[in-house]
């Protein structure tokens, strides 16, 4: 079974995976926060709240899956557990003997890899605390792998702290009865091992057109490498590369910047999106060879060019250039769409939201959803809003926090 059809960002949601904020958040120190790429420590407590009601939308919506369990369902063959264990410690050079770790049930096991493991004999609270380190980011479950057709990209990480993430998933969807899927990886191909590929840097407009950010995360040998594993078809394909700013860190990915809405929709933050200062390139192509590569004027232009009627709406606003720059920081333009014009984004971002509603979107909180007294169907356009004091500042919004493997 091959559960994987993503041929667009908004078409109707079936299936999507997840990751719970686990104990691994609270494995953060001042001292590491850094190499965790975080600014700030977050609390588990509170962002377990906003998260649950996260999911609670999502859960009634589509189907959830959690990494953890499906990372424990394939765990429990040992043939997997013998080479996943392997790959990991031979990868990340880690000091400890096998056989400690294939004793464990495949739960504990599962809890480790994720979570990290302690060196009981380490007295200070130093980065080093850890001989597994914890998957700090892994909630952000959009970057390690993408949903591409009926295949999955594996993400190819600008960090090393999160190349665990990658190899997890690219194991799960190897291996897991519900995929048994192709997947694509970079990691370990001599050619492209030092290719970083993010899924946020990803958006797959329609079934043959991608888009994809250049900058922080992903970069021009990543991006090679996706068209290099994605053009080998009869079929005309479109790979529309936005490049991006390298700083502030807020414009780690192109979906921090644009996402679509529907295909008539989508939402941006002005400043780089229309600024021809960022190079937009379209390279095209057919039969397995590049036939064509030219720069384009912006995003929208393109798509439109390409079959696409978008009305554009701001993050922060139109015409607002100071709440532009507050709210796309708080991930003002990272929405997500789980059916045509039917998205989920975060509450605090007022100016965005406002935007949406003059856009036709009903405003929903999450609550009165779940509570079922409102419902997005009942509405040509909604966004439902969740709060997020504390998922935030993990530096990613509603699409940071999906990794989608059905739609339809």
């Amino acid at each position: 079974m091959n559960l994987i059809n993503i041929n667009s960002e908004f078409d109707k949601l079936n299936d999507v995976i997840l990751h719970n904020p686990g104990p691994e958040i609270e494995r953060m120190t001042p001292e590491n926060i850094e190499k965790a790429l975080y600014s700030d420590i977050l609390s588990l407590d509170i962002a377990n709240k906003e998260y649950s009601f996260f999911k609670s939308v999502l859960s009634k919506v589509s189907n959830t899956y959690e990494i953890n369990n499906l990372l424990k369902d394939i765990l429990e063959d040992s043939v997997i557990k013998n080479n996943l264990v392997s790959v990991i410690l031979d990868f990340e050079k880690i000091n400890i003997k096998k056989e400690f770790l294939l004793e464990k049930n495949a739960f504990d096991l599962a809890k480790i890899l994720i979570e990290g493991l302690e060196d009981t004999n380490y007295n200070n609270i130093l980065y080093d605390r850890y001989i597994i380190k914890p998957l700090y980011n892994f909630y952000f479950t959009r970057d390690a792998s993408i949903s591409i057709n009926n295949s999955v990209l594996i993400g190819n990480m600008a960090n090393f702290i999160r190349q665990r993430e990658a190899i997890i998933m690219d194991f799960i969807f190897k291996n897991h009865n519900l995929f048994k899927a192709k997947t694509y990886n970079s990691i370990f191909d001599n050619n492209f091992a030092d290719a970083n590929i993010e899924g946020g840097d990803i958006l797959i407009a329609d079934k043959n057109i991608l888009l994809i950010g250049n900058g922080l995360r992903t970069s021009k040998k990543g991006i090679d490498f996706i068209i290099n594993s994605l053009k080998n078809d009869t079929e005309k394909r479109h790979f529309i590369i936005q490049e991006l700013p390298h700083s502030p860190e807020s414009f780690i990915h192109l979906d921090m910047v644009f996402t679509l809405l529907d295909k008539d929709r989508c939402m941006i933050y002005e400043p780089v999106i229309l600024n021809k200062g960022f190079d937009v390139t379209h390279i095209i192509t057919e039969n397995g060879k590049v036939i064509k590569t030219f720069k384009e004027d912006n995003l929208i232009t393109t798509l439109n060019n390409l079959g696409f009627n978008l009305d554009v709406v701001f993050c922060g606003g139109k015409n607002n250039n100071w709440s532009q720059q507050r709210e796309q920081w708080h991930s003002g333009s990272n929405f997500f769409a789980f059916a045509p014009s039917k998205i989920i984004g975060y509450a605090r971002n007022l100016n965005t939201i406002d935007d949406l509603n003059k856009n036709g979107f009903e405003v929903i909180t999450a609550i009165d959803f779940i509570n079922n007294k409102k419902h997005p169907n009942d509405y040509k356009r909604a966004v439902i809003t969740i709060e997020s004091s504390e998922l935030v500042r993990g530096g990613g919004g509603a699409r940071c926090m999906t990794m989608p493997v059905n739609r339809g």
